[in-house]
């Protein structure tokens, strides 16, 4: 009798368990089906990159012509260009969002009065989640001719900047405002990584006689190491994602030279001039750059951090 007692509470477990497991899998359907509506079923449209494509005819029926578009993507002058712009904004983009973020989380940490923290905080981190469709506007009226950020350069007797209409004023203000709007979102990883940070370490620092600075570079960054290199490398598959919500609200013909970037060519290219095909091969080979990129940092982050992305 207690042999078949124990087996009887053992299925009911596993029929627990298993009525569990389904809910679970209820619950993940929607964002299962939303990810292959929205995903993976666009993807048939990549089949337009070999082809000469024609609305009329559709996918099924338009005529196949092999690598022509990528052929004539490479041997375009523009495109080197292109992928220069959006490498440029895209690694500045990185490495000043992931330095700024280390220094504010580092500095956040040192705050010792919790509604100080949480309300800069909160300060920081709400542009993230701001659009850029609302933010390009606050950037235009701060950057404009007469607007005030020249205002105060003309007071400190500099001369009139055009910060959207320069080629060469036009990347850094990209770079800038992006961190601007980033960087305290991308502190959060950061700050749990020296919140878990032994306290002891800090203590036989101080009885060494470590001051703060000392005991930011040979505890705090040390503890964080395996965090940065693993969100470095995780960042690196993104490098040809310049962002293309900043870039379109702020940009304009005259700063095509050094704002034009691959996801914006894509753009212009495909639903403005209509070149389907082409603009397909465009974004078919910024997506097997990314996949590779992707595959090649899952291998340094298991080499360098012990920990993989996937």
């Amino acid at each position: 009798m207690e042999v078949t007692h124990k087996a009887g509470a053992r299925i009911t477990a596993s029929n627990r368990l298993r009525s569990q497991e389904t809910m679970f899998h209820v619950m993940m359907l929607p964002g299962m089906i939303f990810l292959a509506v929205f995903s993976y079923i666009p993807m048939v449209g990549v089949v337009m990159a070999f082809q000469n494509f024609s609305a009329g005819k559709g996918i099924f029926r338009s005529p196949f012509v092999g690598l022509k578009h990528f052929r004539y993507m490479f041997s375009l002058p523009d495109i080197w260009e292109i992928i220069r712009n959006t490498l440029t904004i895209a690694i500045g983009k990185m490495l000043l969002t992931t330095l700024l973020a280390i220094v504010f989380a580092v500095l956040l940490n040192e705050i010792r009065q919790r509604w100080l923290k949480r309300t800069v905080q909160t300060i920081v981190y709400l542009p993230h989640f701001l659009s850029w469709v609302i933010l390009a506007a606050v950037v235009v009226n701060l950057f404009s001719l007469d607007g005030p950020v020249n205002q105060i350069l003309q007071k400190q007797g500099f001369a009139q900047a055009n910060f959207l209409g320069s080629n060469t004023l036009f990347q850094p203000t990209l770079i800038m405002t992006d961190v601007w709007k980033e960087f305290g979102y991308a502190s959060i990883v950061y700050l749990a990584a020296i919140t878990s940070i032994d306290p002891g370490l800090y203590e036989a620092a101080a009885i060494d006689g470590a001051n703060w600075w000392q005991r930011v570079w040979h505890v705090t960054l040390p503890g964080m190491l395996s965090i940065i290199l693993l969100m470095a490398v995780m960042n690196i598959s993104n490098v040809l994602n310049a962002g293309f919500d900043q870039v379109y609200n702020l940009y304009s013909p005259m700063v095509y030279d050094t704002g034009d970037i691959i996801d914006t060519y894509v753009y212009r290219m495909g639903l403005l001039s209509h070149q389907y095909s082409f603009s397909t091969a465009v974004g078919l080979f910024k997506s097997v750059v990314g996949m590779f990129l992707l595959i090649a940092v899952n291998e340094i982050s298991k080499k360098f951090t012990d920990a993989r992305i996937f």
